[in-house]
């Protein structure tokens, strides 16, 4: 495990996701407020994260619905601005997502310094998106072609809103993910942001695995915080560090400051 001390500093770290609004050319885009109401909420999410005490961040395109397995220039381009703009403010490690394009995130990861992308790397899966395949083989050799050996890769082997088209249990395919395709990291979510990670898939993760570290992907709260790290080596957290709750909200710092809290106290 000794990548997530080098990299964050604290063992079983909770990486708060910074959810950015809609870009251009996504149909939630706000023309009137342009890029600079992107970056000003941005902003405003990253400064009660960190006042809150996350161990990391992560940047994410949240908001452009419906997503795309491969995504535009724009999209990274504008990403690549707003965390551009961020930069000086950001006091703690952070990672990168693009929605769903593995090869867009580690594009950004080079361009902003991330040191860590989230994505799904491996499968074949049937959802909300359609027919969704991936080429783990291409973006890792992409990956060494832009010169990014050092961005640690957080696989999501449990992607929200699909399935595989295979029929093979998780464990079955954790183990055989990490003996491919040596990530970095294993991910495991429920079915939507916000939804509780299954304990019971999680410990079978985790045992599958070895020392591949396993993070808690969706559905981190305070009063179930210690049963998820008492099985995972870390948790990502969005949905319950927003207002009332509701992935959709912005950043509460109160909330951030509770479930901290918590952490701190397991630590100990």
């Amino acid at each position: 495990m000794s990548w997530l001390r080098d990299v964050f500093g604290v063992d079983k770290p909770i990486i708060a996701m910074c959810h950015l609004q809609a870009l251009p050319g996504d149909p939630g885009y706000d023309r009137v407020g342009g890029m600079k109401r992107v970056i000003e909420e941005g902003r405003a999410d990253l400064l009660a994260l960190q006042e809150g005490g996350v161990d990391a961040v992560m940047f994410s395109n949240e908001f452009s619905r419906p997503y795309l397995t491969k995504v535009e220039t724009v999209t990274v381009a504008a990403m690549a601005r707003v965390i551009g703009e961020l930069l000086p403010e950001i006091r703690v490690p952070f990672g990168v997502n693009v929605l769903w394009d593995a090869a867009a995130s580690l594009d950004l990861a080079v361009a902003t310094g991330a040191q860590f992308v989230r994505e799904i790397f491996t499968g074949a899966y049937a959802s909300d998106f359609g027919i969704w395949d991936t080429h783990c083989g291409e973006v890792v050799r992409h990956q060494h072609a832009i010169g990014a050996e050092g961005v640690k890769l957080l696989f999501n082997i449990y992607p929200e809103a699909a399935a595989y088209l295979a029929p093979r249990s998780l464990p079955d395919i954790a183990r055989s993910t990490v003996f491919n395709a040596m990530p970095d990291g294993i991910c495991v979510s429920g079915l939507t942001a916000g939804a509780e990670t299954d304990q019971t898939l999680l410990a079978q993760v985790k045992e599958a695995v070895g020392d591949t570290p396993v993070f808690a992907n969706t559905g981190v709260r305070p009063d179930n915080l210690a049963a998820q790290l008492a099985v995972a080596d870390g948790a990502i957290v969005g949905t319950y560090f927003k207002r009332d709750g509701h992935t959709w909200n912005p950043v509460d710092a109160d909330r951030v400051r509770e479930l901290m809290a918590v952490a701190r106290r397991l630590r100990q």
